[in-house]
């Protein structure tokens, strides 16, 4: 099959979660021998962002380690219909302008042959229903929804024909255990600061943690304010700025531990979804202790697979038992990593991918434009 996929960006990953799961599943749709492309503006934001903090040398480097993948960038004046009409599978991401989605959607319903999915991988639906709910979906097959607590509400909000949960998983090609790599530090977290959406949390249960039991902290991520950066200055955490997403694994590796700290809006009105970081830390068997959310849909084994801390104390207690016991470390390693291999790559979520498509081909409607 061709898919085509509508990306905020598939290049950059600068303050762009969605670009470390659609990478790969592209990459295993192409090892499948699928067609994969992606689109993206020419005004992306994570892209201009990431060219103006790390140079043009980072765009280079996406292509070194993804050589497989295509992605084009698109202005104001590119034949978007061209584009749909020689595709199989469409997959348009929330972040897409909406007369761009609208735009989509008509050429689905003026005749397009082509299976048309929108893909929801943000809180907006909660946080700005207005924007979400303004979208015009009317054309569009489905949509895919990264939790089930997201779909919940494109349901009861009418938002689309069907929706289905389809959540992010672990490239596990690219994250996976380094055993070889020598230890550098205790404690690592990678995450940007979150527009004031966990800066209670990122102090309770990473900075003051961390300063409290003086481990050999480091961060690394983007939009810190200058306050942020000053306090884990004074709690003696190293503060490394951006990292590639590529880079990220051996980051994990140089490093005995590392916390899950959730913004807010998911954790009060999105229960049950993970950061992509979730996933892809237990890939790289490194220990993982987080702050309370709920896995109200059983995707992991909290308390095997990682620890959940209640409070501040908690973290600082945790975090020196991990630190201290070889085997309580080795035992969440070892588990983490079983659940994200039985469930959780990318290859599972192509899978399940494979199968909405089949689904949604059987549909009266995709049938009857067979027929047609």
């Amino acid at each position: 099959m061709r898919f085509l996929f509508y990306s905020h960006s598939l290049v950059s990953d600068w303050n762009h979660g969605n670009a470390h799961f659609l990478r790969g599943v592209l990459r295993d749709l192409v090892r499948r021998g699928h067609e994969a492309t992606v689109l993206e503006p020419l005004s992306s934001w994570s892209r201009q962002n990431l060219v103006q903090d790390q140079g043009a040398e980072a765009e280079a480097d996406f292509a070194r380690v993804f050589p497989e993948l295509e992605s084009q960038q698109y202005a104001e004046d590119f034949d978007h219909e061209a584009a749909l009409d020689a595709a199989d599978v469409v997959v348009v991401h929330e972040w897409t302008d909406p007369a761009l989605v609208a735009r989509i959607g008509r050429a689905r319903r003026e005749g397009g042959r082509f299976l048309l999915l929108f893909h929801d991988t943000h809180h907006r639906a909660v946080s700005a229903g207005a924007e979400i709910g303004g979208l015009d979906l009317a054309g569009y097959d489905g949509v895919l929804a990264f939790g089930e607590t997201l779909r919940e509400r494109y349901l009861a909000s009418g938002w689309g024909r069907q929706v289905f949960t389809w959540h992010e998983a672990a490239d596990d090609t690219l994250f996976r255990p380094m055993p070889g790599v020598e230890k550098e530090g205790d404690l690592i977290w990678i995450g940007n600061w979150g527009d004031g959406e966990r800066s209670a949390e990122l102090e309770s249960f990473l900075i003051a943690p961390a300063e409290r039991l003086g481990l050999r902290a480091t961060v690394r991520g983007v939009r810190y304010p200058a306050e942020a950066l000053q306090r884990l200055a004074a709690a003696g955490i190293a503060y490394g700025g951006w990292i590639a997403n590529t880079r990220a694994p051996e980051a994990f590796a140089r490093h005995r531990v590392t916390v899950h700290v959730p913004r807010r809006p998911y954790v009060e009105a999105l229960p049950g979804i993970p950061t992509i970081r979730v996933f892809e830390a237990l890939a790289c068997g490194i220990p993982l202790i987080s702050a309370p959310w709920s896995d109200s849909e059983g995707l992991f084994r909290p308390g095997q697979d990682f620890l959940v801390a209640r409070d501040g104390a908690e973290m600082e207690r945790l975090l020196r038992a991990v630190l201290h016991d070889p085997d309580l470390a080795e035992a969440l390693t070892a588990h983490g990593l079983e659940t994200i291999q039985s469930r959780h790559t990318c290859r599972h979520r192509v899978d399940e991918l494979l199968g909405i498509i089949a689904a949604l081909k059987r549909s009266p409607r995709a049938q009857a434009e067979e027929a047609a």
